[in-house]
């Protein structure tokens, strides 16, 4: 297959073009610096699309960062979505990236895509999880805003993608944890939604495969977890029952330290993924305990080789 990756130089991007490029595919990478007539000579020549295309959500969210993480989503959807209707021979498939936050802070029950709901407005959160919620429904709506008859449509509300590449989600994580700082954060009741990389590439595969997804698909593990249970499984998994917790007022500086945002790790994603395993999906790693001793000893691995 051709597959055109706009977006694709992202974490998430590598592990895609990693595992096409294993199984003989030819990826184009496409970025913002090239032209759109470059976007449209790449996708006339492919047979699927994943798009990335974003600003990173780990930063500040003043107005700059606010403008710019939702103007690159709606641009970069709204022009495929030109270029794509324009085309005599588009590709027949197009994965639009989305993200299970646009689902509400849930304590109390899974959200899958059947009977998740969504989230904005809830009477005491913060701004910055309206913003971010915001986000996910304009960038979904941008997607699907356009009829692109040849080209079957799926967004996939994914949960933090974990690999264990060298500045990725797990190696912040891990770092937390050799560095004696990877406790509870915040309460620790708050749930972590996850997707080991194996998983994730296999469920795009499966996606490709299957004609009858269409829509929203949630790119979850069957199995979120509480925080506090998270990181207590990755202590485990590296070795030390030693963690540092961190209440929430701590997390807000040490947050703004790093020039990033409290959402990210206080906001509850208890997301499920009811289409995948309604189609039979078989997950490679459906538990935390097992997946981060995967990733550990593979992040082992390879920093020994460094």
């Amino acid at each position: 297959m051709r597959i055109a990756i706009p977006g694709g130089g992202g974490q998430v991007g590598h592990i895609l073009t990693r595992h096409f490029q294993a199984q003989g595919h030819d990826i184009t990478v496409l970025t913002r610096h090239q032209s759109s007539a470059d976007w449209a000579a790449a996708l006339d020549r492919s047979d699927v699309c994943i798009n990335l295309a974003g600003r990173s959500v780990n930063c500040r969210y003043h107005a700059a960062n606010r403008r710019a993480i939702l103007d690159s989503r709606i641009e970069s959807t709204r022009l495929l979505n030109r270029l794509i209707a324009s085309l005599p021979k588009p590709p027949r498939l197009w994965l639009n990236a989305s993200t299970a936050t646009i689902y509400r802070h849930a304590l109390d029950r899974p959200m899958d895509e059947a009977t998740g709901e969504l989230g904005g407005g809830e009477v005491g959160a913060p701004d910055t999880w309206n913003f971010s919620i915001d986000v996910a429904k304009s960038w979904e709506a941008a997607f699907f805003e356009t009829a692109t008859p040849r080209t079957r449509k799926v967004a996939l509300r994914s949960a933090i993608t974990l690999s264990p590449d060298p500045g990725g989600i797990f190696d912040v994580l891990l770092g937390l944890v050799r560095h004696g700082l990877g406790g509870t954060q915040g309460p620790g009741t708050q749930f972590v939604s996850w997707i080991h990389e194996a998983d994730f590439v296999h469920a795009v595969d499966l996606l490709i495969a299957r004609e009858e997804f269409t829509g929203v698909v949630n790119l979850a593990s069957p199995n979120p977890l509480p925080n506090a249970d998270f990181l207590r499984a990755l202590r485990a998994a590296w070795g030390t029952h030693i963690g540092l917790a961190a209440p929430a007022w701590l997390i807000e500086i040490g947050t703004w330290l790093m020039r990033t945002e409290s959402e990210l790790v206080l906001k509850s994603r208890r997301v499920v993924p009811g289409r995948l395993l309604a189609a039979g999906f078989q997950f490679q790693f459906p538990d935390w305990p097992a997946a981060a001793r995967d990733l550990v000893s593979r992040w082992r691995l390879r920093t020994s080789r460094n």
